[in-house]
Formats: structure tokens, C-alpha cells, sequence
């Protein structure tokens, strides 16, 4: 075989093309080869290959790697990954196509994205139409989906079990919706016959992809993480599902671009024949509620988590058998053995590559401090479970109860003397309590507590311990390894069951003082038929008191451990629900660990903000509108009482020139008007030309003295 390297110089590093480098397969299979040296699947591995590592942290590429040339979905958005040498940029074919011939390798996905089948079919008629101009051999790998061979016959009618190979591949039939894949997978094996020293075709019928953060069983492992009390099986579940784990199939690629196999059909496969019930109860029973239902396929159409496509792929019942693979590829199997028998660490990759691992919360203080206000307000923020000790103590007695009462029913073989072993529990805790004040021994309760916290709800996403443990001898016991767990090598305090121990450690302070001032000014309707009356509060601070002395507290049992408590002094919080407080332990907390909100979840978000939006607007139109009524009354007031001023201010105005006219009239009416009506008279006699100066004269000789 030839060697990748020139003259005992470093390795030769080669450009491959992958498309749609920012979807899961062409994410998947990037990350996989651009840590893959050029020739390395010729070769015996030395030790284990950093490309088979399930951990999300990306090492530096060794010298002489794949260098990644991509293509994106979403164009224009995406910064360029780590993995991507270049990421291409085009608007047209022609650009893409300068990018496609400087490339060694052209690897095109057509399994996740219908579209892509157009592109994939020009792109390899491009290179074959350019044969003459292209100096370098090309190698063309299109991956293909084993659903091109879901109608095909069986080879032997009376034996349906013999598996498809790849010498069958002439004989495959498409199912309906893949007719355009089995045309590409036609072309893409043609055109690669005409010169193969210039250009060498490859098609890859691959099985349903899983690992890293899950393609086409996402909605699985999401409804188990999300503690769904059923897991959907569709159909009778009987199909068998040809599969194979995303790195690989990227394995697949790296021995194809490495070695140039004379086959130029190829299934890629693992050796699993798992049928859907068996997935489906396989995740469910490691990952959720251990339960599964079966639905029609019309009910499973209505699912919103599901497309068409992906639908008709789960369905799909093929015997497959991946001879060329396992024959003559070296490939370190992430998951030969399929998903059923490596599920756990499939759910390791899934839970690590998402970042949906649990967060741990232990809250303590003293009675009335605000545990429990707070404790609320963070689990609806990071969806978390509320572990109360009244709630978790109901939940399992309620449990056992119901589990006891099958234990003289028909079904208490199939029990597996589980209805049994609740009875005596519940009789051995009836016990207890008589000796104990109606009390339920700390033993059974520690048990309830382990069991919740060891629950799939609890491990999957988390919890937050509302005041519990209350002494150091209850969280001794409560965490304590368990009898497989293998301790550790260092000291004893270090052996503790790692499952159930809180990450953070909050404790809550504050004197009695402010303890007794809160409950007193709690409203009357909270404190009926609460411990939080004045009697039972001095009771419980009493015995928090006596049981978290400065020498001895529950709070040094987390310390030795190197959890090292937040102290918080809550007496300073004056805001509202303590939400101060909550923010203040949001930061301490850190960012949330899940899916965040659900499309549902948005939805709501936004009505709520659209509600809240429409409300504070017709408050201020209804304050607006009673504003301008104030001002309109205030103004008609001000109107009124400036037209009655006025009308009064003219009435004195009216009185005093009355009063002012008074003497005038008197002076006019004795020694004016008698000269005045005589001086009319002789003029009316006498009608002289000049009727006003005739008058004039008659005054002025006439003018009486006075004195």
C-alpha cells in the first residue's frame, strides 16, 4: 500500500469536501475526519484514535489531516467551526464549483436534507464533464440511505431472515419517497466508470444514524429525558431497523478516501438487527420511565416531532449485512454491536453533547428563613425537581401502598413479590411510628429520600433538596456510596454516592430575631394550620439550633468533601419574594442545563407578554382617558367660576357708575334741563337756520349762576 507520506517528509494532508457542515451528519462526519491523518486506516492503530473519543472537546488536528472544505444550510449565519478548514461561501454554482475542483475528496450527504440530491448530481456531472481539464484524481462519495433497498423482494421467499449485501445492490427497490435517492446513488455509479484514474465514485448506503446529540431518534431520547410516562412505539414495533452509530459511519468514509476499494457499492452498517420495539424499550428503560405504548401509524403522523420522512425510515424492515465493511476496513466500532447493547454509552455521548446533565442543589437554614420560597422560584427557572420532605415521604407511602394492595390479586406472581415486600415495609413503618410519637423512623425516611434522588426524573434533570438533610448523621447516611460503588482510593470522606450528592450547597442565615418578625407579619391565612405559628416556630428554631451547633453542623459534613457551602444572609433581602436572593443564586447556580423552552413554552411566554403588553396599554389609555376627564371637568370648573367673576365683576362696575351718576343727573335736572327745554322752545319759535348755534347762544346768554 502506498505510504501518505513524501520521502519521509510529515504526512501529506489532503482537502475534502463535506456538505452542509453546520446539520448533523455533515457536522458529525467533519469533526470525525478533520482529526483523521490522510492513510491512517492503512495502517494498524498504535492506540486508541482521538476521532473515537465520545468527548465534546475538539483536540488540536495532528499534521498531515483531512482538511475540511464545507458548504452550510443556513447561509450567511454560521461562523466558521473549529473542524472546517473553509467554509464556502457561494451564490451561484459556477463559485461552488471552483471550491469542488481543488478539493481531493467530494463527500455529499443526501440522507438528511431531499435537496441536496440535485446539488450532489450536478456536482459529480460537473467533474465527469471536466475530466480532460482536471490534472488531479478526484474521489466522489455519495451517501446514500439504505431506504433505496426498503421494497426490495427477499432473496429467498421462504426464508425472509437472509440478509441484503452489497452483491445485491442491483436488485434493491426504493420505497416510494426514495426514488430520487436510488436515480442519484445510478448516476453517481455511472459517471465513475468512464476514466477511474481521473475520477472514482463511491455510493454508501448508510443505516439511520445515531450518537452524539441524535438525528432521527432525537424525539426518543428527548421524551425520555423529559420524563414522559410512555415512549412511542409506531406500528407492532416487529420492523428491524438497519443502523448505524454517526462516527461510524465516518470510520466508513475515512477507509473509503484512504483506500480506494475496488467495490463502488457499499451498506454501511453495524451488526445489530434491532427491531423498533427493542430501541424503543431500550431507551426508555435506560433513559425513562421504563414503559412504552404503541400507536397506529395515522397517530403517529399527528406527532410534531416527527416529519414524514423520518417517519417512513423508522418503519423501515430490512436485513441488512455490511460484508465489505467488516471484511476489509479497518475501523475502530464506536457501536458494532448496535444500540441496544451499547445504549448507556450512547446516552453518556447524548446527555455530554447536549449538555443535559443534572443539577444537583442542596438548600439549608433555619425554620422560616425562606427555603422554601426561594427553592420554587430556581426549580421553575432551571426545571428542576422540588424535593420537600412532607411531598417525598407522601409520594412513597402513597407508592407502597398501592403497590401493596396486588399482593392478593391474581397478578402477584407476575409481581415478582414486589406487592409482598411493600406490605411488610408499610407494617414495619406502622411499627416504628407507634414508638415514635406517629413519627416515621429516620432510616425509612433517608430510604424514601434515596430512592427519589436515584429516580430517572431526578437523574435526568436534577433537583433541589428543600432543607434536608437537617443533622450531619442524615446526610452521612442519606449519601453514603453505595454497596457496588467502588470507593475511592483517597480518604473515606470521599466515598459517597456521586449520583445523589448536590454540586452547590446553599445555606441560608439568619438571626431569631428576624425569624420571629417574619412570621408575625405573615398574613393570618398562611399560618392556619402551618408550623409557622409562634409556638411551633420557637419549637423548630429550638431544634435547628440544637442540631447545627457551631462545632457540629450538617454544613461541616459537606465541607470535609470539598462542596464548601454558599452562606447567604437573607436579613438583608427586602425585595419581593426574596428575589434578590433567587438572582443572587442564579449566578451562583450557573447557566441552565436542558432544552430550554419548548416551542409550546414560547408560545406561551409570548402570549403572556402579549397579555401584559395589552394590559399596561389599556391602563394607560384608561389612566390617559381619566387624565383628560380630570382636566376637562377642572377646566369647565375654572370656566364657570371665571364666567361668574366676570358677570360680577361687570355688576360692580354697573353699581358704581350708577352711584357715580347720581350728583350729574341731580346738577343736570335743576340747572340745566329748565335753561335747556326754554332754549328748545324759543328755538322751535324762532326756527333759525342754524338750529345748534342758535341753541349754543341761547345757553351762554341764558347761563344761570351758581353759586
Amino acid at each position: 500500500m502506498a505510504s501518505t507520506q513524501d520521502d519521509g517528509d510529515k504526512p501529506k494532508s489532503k482537502r475534502l469536501f463535506v456538505n452542509q457542515v453546520d446539520q448533523y451528519q455533515g457536522r458529525n462526519l467533519s469533526k470525525y475526519l478533520s482529526r483523521c491523518v490522510v492513510g491512517a486506516s492503512l495502517e494498524e492503530p498504535e492506540e486508541e484514535d482521538d476521532a473515537k473519543s465520545t468527548d465534546s472537546i475538539i483536540p488540536a488536528p495532528k499534521e498531515g489531516c483531512y482538511e475540511i472544505v464545507g458548504t452550510t444550510k443556513e447561509k450567511g449565519t454560521v461562523n466558521k467551526p473549529d473542524y472546517v478548514k473553509e467554509l464556502v461561501n457561494f451564490e451561484n454554482k459556477d463559485q461552488l464549483y471552483e471550491f469542488l475542483v481543488e478539493c481531493d475528496v467530494i463527500v455529499y450527504d443526501i440522507t438528511e436534507d431531499p435537496d441536496q440530491i440535485d446539488e450532489a448530481v450536478w456536482a459529480v456531472s460537473e467533474l465527469h464533464s471536466d475530466l480532460d481539464k482536471i490534472e488531479k484524481p478526484k474521489m466522489f462519495i455519495l451517501i446514500s440511505s439504505v431506504m433505496t433497498w426498503a421494497k426490495s423482494k427477499p432473496l429467498d421467499p421462504d426464508d425472509p431472515e437472509i440478509p441484503f449485501t452489497e452483491d445485491d445492490y442491483r436488485r434493491r427497490k426504493p420505497h416510494p419517497n426514495f426514488k430520487e435517492h436510488i436515480s442519484a446513488e445510478k448516476t453517481v455509479i455511472k459517471l465513475g466508470k468512464t476514466n477511474k484514474s481521473k475520477l472514482v465514485t463511491y455510493v454508501v448506503a448508510s443505516g439511520l444514524t445515531y450518537g452524539a446529540e441524535e438525528q432521527i431518534f432525537h424525539y426518543l431520547f428527548k421524551s425520555a429525558w423529559h420524563n414522559a410516562p410512555e415512549l412511542l412505539c409506531f406500528g407492532n414495533g416487529q420492523n428491524v431497523v438497519p443502523s448505524i452509530h454517526i462516527k461510524d459511519l465516518a470510520a466508513v468514509i475515512q477507509n473509503i478516501a484512504d483506500s480506494r476499494p475496488k467495490v463502488r457499492y457499499l451498506i454501511a452498517k453495524d451488526d445489530s438487527n434491532n427491531t423498533l420495539e427493542e430501541i424503543v424499550k431500550c431507551v426508555s428503560a435506560s433513559l425513562g420511565t421504563d414503559r412504552v405504548k404503541s400507536i397506529t401509524k395515522e397517530e403517529a403522523l399527528l406527532n410534531k416531532e416527527i416529519e414524514q420522512n423520518d417517519f417512513d425510515m423508522l418503519l423501515v424492515n430490512l436485513r441488512m449485512d455490511a460484508v465489505n465493511v467488516k471484511e476489509n476496513m479497518r475501523i475502530s466500532w464506536v457501536s458494532e454491536a448496535g444500540m441496544v447493547e451499547n445504549i448507556k454509552d450512547i446516552i453518556k455521548e447524548y446527555k455530554d453533547t447536549r449538555n443535559l446533565h443534572p443539577l444537583r442543589v442542596c438548600v439549608l437554614g433555619p425554620p422560616a428563613s425562606g427555603k422554601s420560597t426561594v427553592v420554587k422560584e430556581l426549580c421553575e427557572y432551571y426545571k428542576l425537581h422540588h424535593i420537600k420532605i412532607k411531598d417525598v415521604i407522601d409520594e412513597a407511602m402513597e407508592n407502597l401502598t398501592t403497590t401493596s394492595r396486588r399482593a392478593d390479586s391474581e397478578d402477584q406472581e407476575e409481581d415478582e413479590g414486589k406487592a409482598q415486600d411493600a406490605q411488610e415495609l408499610l407494617d414495619a413503618i406502622n411499627e416504628g411510628k407507634e414508638s415514635n410519637n406517629g413519627r416515621i423512623e429516620d432510616t425509612y425516611v433517608l430510604k424514601f429520600f434515596r430512592d427519589k434522588l436515584l429516580s430517572m426524573p431526578c437523574q435526568n434533570q436534577g433537583f433541589i433538596l428543600d432543607g434536608f438533610p437537617k443533622t450531619i448523621e442524615q446526610a452521612k447516611e442519606l449519601f453514603i456510596a453505595e454497596d457496588d460503588d467502588e470507593p475511592e482510593e483517597s480518604a473515606k470522606a470521599s466515598n459517597y454516592n456521586k449520583l445523589i450528592m448536590p454540586d452547590e450547597v446553599i445555606s441560608l442565615k439568619a438571626n431569631d430575631e428576624f425569624l420571629k418578625q417574619r412570621v408575625m407579619n405573615l398574613p393570618e391565612s398562611e399560618v392556619v394550620n402551618t408550623h409557622n405559628t409562634e409556638e411551633g416556630l420557637m419549637r423548630r428554631l429550638e431544634a435547628f439550633r440544637n442540631a447545627n451547633t457551631e462545632e457540629d453542623t450538617v454544613l461541616n459534613y459537606f465541607d470535609e468533601l470539598e462542596i464548601h457551602p454558599e452562606e447567604i444572609d437573607v436579613t438583608k433581602d427586602t425585595s419581593p419574594m426574596m428575589s434578590d436572593t433567587v438572582e443572587r443564586l442564579k449566578k451562583i447556580i450557573g447557566k441552565p442545563r436542558n432544552y430550554g423552552p419548548t416551542p409550546e413554552e414560547l408560545a406561551e411566554t409570548l402570549r403572556r407578554e402579549e397579555e401584559t403588553r395589552q394590559k399596561l396599554e389599556a391602563e394607560y389609555k384608561q389612566e390617559k382617558e381619566r387624565k383628560e376627564a380630570e382636566e376637562a371637568a377642572e377646566r369647565k370648573k375654572r370656566q364657570e367660576e371665571w364666567t361668574q367673576r366676570l358677570n360680577e365683576v361687570k355688576r360692580e362696575e354697573y353699581e358704581l357708575l350708577e352711584a357715580q351718576s347720581i350728583p350729574l343727573r341731580n346738577y343736570l335736572m335743576k340747572h340745566v334741563m329748565p335753561t335747556l327745554t326754554q332754549g328748545l322752545i324759543e328755538c322751535c319759535k324762532t326756527r333759525p337756520d342754524d338750529a345748534i348755534d342758535f341753541l349754543a347762544e341761547y345757553l351762554f346768554q341764558q347761563n344761570p349762576q351758581v353759586d
